[in-house]
């Protein structure tokens, strides 16, 4: 029996203990409360940090603060065609293979597949008390810049040299990587490079692209444009200086254009040292706190690098202000707690993804169907698609068992890639032979010279010689240790050794020769070309690449893909690399006859186009809707990517494309069968861009082509159908 003392004692106890719970419930900071308002909870913790932790979580390095219960967070992350540098994850083609099938819905899939892994590494890792780099929820992805110029090495990154293709590829991605809850991103998605940055590698630390008005905001522009209309969550400012400002203390690139014209509200980071330049590189400023005053001003919020720890500094020597210091942390914090980093577990419903999801069954089915598509068939006499029951088959070539040949740049991994060589031995018969040897190294001669490669060439019934670059040849500075050009590929040419290799196994043979190619860039393959019964490429096809290719050749599925650039002849086509005007340069304004132009890829299929309707006469700054037919001649299924482009006269001393890309579709047939592609031209989309930067209104007549491939005697004398065409007088 209780004691009627012991009774009070109980009760005083319990009512202390309700009270304590009431007092602190009641003394919860702001920022930890999810029912309060964003700027409420941001503004609340930014009023807790001294300077000196202010500027540490302006660093993408930021450490924990463990009075306020904020752990570490890295924010570098890379995500460009699967999640990357983080251990097992599903590696989906690279960015220019996904450029290469057109297909806006594949890209948000993949890149929804891709942010589901990412939340699912990121929630394991935090449960074991793991927040390293490399393992946080904003990912530095896309890379929307122009590929002007196949020099350069990291042009594998975008998504080609189109603008529109190029923006609604990119803004897919977007899209999937950050998910669609009205509350919380599930990752958070960067435009970079901001802006005018595609080469020279060696250079870009000092460099200064100087582009026109007009270029800028016809080409280097608008994708970012689009990007940030998407309300992508960062943008990355370039190394590299425009029109004579470093892109990261770029007044006009970043204020007025970005948060000025633009209204962009997400944070800005600098890359990777970036700010360093300042001093080191472009000379702006001499010290780095005067390089973190001045970033600070333009508007960068996130410091990949070193730079602004020395914001303090700065803010003692009157180079800046606390208050600028704050307002821009309140930008930045905003994407933390969008991201649910300081809400309690379980509150995002992200935060229930798990380790199932990663590389799962139905995310390698993705993988293997985005490689299918993004493979561009550039010659077939008629030997594909062969039977998978022949006799004998031989695989060689330096890339055939060769995984840096999935792979290109910013890869993730995992315990089961397909190589080329795998994929095609899983393709054939059980009843069929398969022999491989490499026969020929990457990028010299075999050191012994004997051949026992082209006599067996000639014994089978067909080969598959697996040629081209992969990353050691091309890709960033740090990173292609086999280019003695810092990444960038200053010869045009593939490897000697492999042309030699490849004279070699034709000679005094007339069996099938199909030549599979690798890499991320345009690169001559003319001999190829001439040499090869078929020319495949398969960019860098993934984890999936080896199966998605044997499904193309053995004609499981037909090729799709076309070139989201062009490949020139020889760079002797091209203006210097360092020169950034657009003149000579895309398919939009090159005038010389290319190897293989943009939009240009062959399938099993044959596809007519006809029947394009459109009004003979339409007003100005209104809307223009198109129709063209297409229809499935051959005797295979398959998709073709039906290609709208737009031409306006040449006016004397103005600049103007020669065609653009406005708009494009994906449609499937079946043998016999057609479709109807309706289109609606936008009166932006039929605009120009004068000389000085702006926007002016069509008038006159404009040529509409509606086809599979760029308009012109080339893309036909490869084998493209001719596109239909008509013209439409605006006034």
């Amino acid at each position: 029996m209780i004691s009627n003392s012991k009774r009070f004692l109980t009760s005083l106890l319990l009512a202390g203990l309700s009270l304590s719970t009431q007092a602190q419930q009641s003394t919860t900071a702001l920022y930890l409360d999810p029912k309060q308002p964003l700027n409420t909870r941001v503004n609340d913790l930014i009023s807790k940090l001294t300077l000196e932790e202010k500027a540490d979580q302006m660093m993408y390095n930021s450490k924990a603060i463990e009075r306020l219960n904020i752990p570490a967070y890295n924010w570098w992350n890379e995500a460009l065609h699967g999640v990357g540098r983080a251990g097992a994850a599903t590696v989906f083609p690279q960015a220019i293979g996904l450029g290469a099938t057109f297909d806006e819905d594949l890209a948000q899939r993949v890149s929804t597949a891709i942010s589901d892994e990412a939340r699912a590494m990121y929630n394991v890792a935090v449960a074991k008390g793991y927040r390293q780099q490399y393992s946080g929820l904003t990912f530095w992805t896309p890379n929307i810049n122009i590929f002007r110029d196949p020099r350069w090495g990291r042009g594998q990154e975008t998504y080609g040299e189109d603008p529109t293709l190029t923006g609604r590829m990119g803004v897919a991605f977007v899209q999937g990587l950050q998910g669609n809850d009205p509350r919380y991103l599930k990752t958070a998605a960067c435009a970079k490079h901001f802006a005018v940055h595609s080469g020279p590698e060696k250079l870009r630390h000092e460099f200064n692209a100087q582009a026109s008005p007009q270029d800028l905001w016809e080409t280097y522009l608008p994708a970012f444009h689009q990007l940030v209309n998407a309300k992508v969550e960062a943008v990355m400012c370039a190394y590299n200086a425009t029109n004579g400002e470093p892109c990261c203390g770029n007044s006009y690139l970043l204020q007025d254009v970005l948060r000025g014209q633009w209204q962009f509200k997400g944070h800005l980071v600098s890359d990777c040292w970036a700010l360093v330049d300042f001093y080191q590189g472009h000379k702006v400023v001499k010290t780095p706190a005067e390089a973190a005053a001045l970033a600070l001003e333009r508007g960068v919020n996130l410091n990949c690098g070193s730079v602004y720890p020395s914001l303090p500094e700065a803010v003692q020597k009157g180079l800046t202000t606390e208050a600028k210091m704050d307002s821009s942390l309140a930008i930045l914090l905003r994407t933390r707690f969008k991201l649910g980093l300081f809400d309690p577990q379980g509150s995002s419903p992200y935060d229930k993804l798990g380790a199932e999801t990663i590389n799962s069954a139905k995310h390698r089915a993705l993988a293997r169907e985005a490689a299918q598509k993004s493979i561009v068939l550039l010659k077939n006499n008629g030997v594909l698609p062969l039977r998978n029951d022949l006799p004998k088959y031989f695989v060689t070539g330096p890339n055939a068992a060769n995984l840096d040949a999935l792979l290109g740049n910013y890869y993730g991994v995992n315990p089961s890639m397909s190589t080329i060589l795998e994929g095609l031995v899983a393709g054939v018969s059980p009843a069929s032979q398969m022999q491989y040897r490499p026969g020929a190294l990457l990028d010299r001669p075999n050191q012994n010279g004997v051949d026992w490669v082209s006599g067996t060439a000639r014994t089978v019934d067909a080969t598959f010689v697996v040629l081209g670059i992969n990353g050691l040849l091309e890709g960033e500075e740090g990173e292609s240790i086999a280019s003695p050009s810092f990444g960038d590929r200053l010869d045009y040419n593939l490897p000697k050794n492999q042309i030699d290799f490849l004279r070699g196994l034709r000679k005094n043979n007339d069996k099938p020769i199909v030549a599979i190619v690798t890499g991320g860039s345009p690169m001559n393959l003319a001999e190829v070309h001439e040499l090869a019964d078929a020319v495949v490429l398969a960019w860098y096809p993934g984890e999936e690449g080896g199966n998605a290719i044997a499904d193309v050749v053995f004609g499981k599925v037909a090729p799709s893909g076309k070139l989201p650039i062009t490949f020139p002849k020889s760079l002797e086509q091209l203006p210097a690399y360092e020169n950034y005007s657009m003149q000579g340069r895309t398919y939009r304004y090159m005038t010389q006859e290319p190897l293989y132009p943009f939009g240009f890829g062959l399938s099993y299929g044959k596809f007519e186009y006809g029947g394009l309707k459109l009004p003979k006469k339409a007003a100005k700054n209104k809307p223009v809707e198109v129709e063209a037919t297409v229809r499935n001649a051959g005797k295979m299924a398959g998709e073709e990517v039906v290609q709208l482009y737009v031409t306006h006269p040449s006016r004397a001393g103005q600049q103007v494309p020669l065609f653009a890309l406005k708009n494009f579709r994906r449609v499937r047939l079946e043998p016999g069968a057609s479709a109807t592609v309706k289109f609606t031209l936008t009166p932006e989309q039929l605009a120009l861009v004068n000389a000085q930067g702006k926007t002016v209104a069509a008038n006159g007549p404009v040529t509409i082509s509606v086809g599979g491939a760029l308009p012109g005697k080339r893309s036909q004398a490869l084998g493209a159908s001719a596109p239909t065409v008509a013209t439409v007088v605006v006034r």
